[in-house]
């Protein structure tokens, strides 16, 4: 399933050379879809960028 963007974008995470927005968009995930396959493959998200797209996510959704 994993696509070379996909791919791409959680190796430069991983290494922390993305934050999490940046390589969502890489992926052409939300960043609630990307933290999602980050934790499928055990790489660790940090807790704030974990609050801040939950944040995102639940704004969208309000309006």
């Amino acid at each position: 399933m994993a696509t070379n963007g996909l791919s791409t974008a959680l190796t430069l995470y991983g290494a922390r050379t993305l934050t999490l927005s940046q390589a969502a968009t890489q992926a052409g995930l939300s960043e609630a879809e990307f933290i999602d396959q980050l934790q499928r493959r055990g790489i660790e998200v940090t807790e704030s960028e974990r609050a801040a797209a939950l944040d995102g996510e639940q704004a969208v959704r309000a309006d």
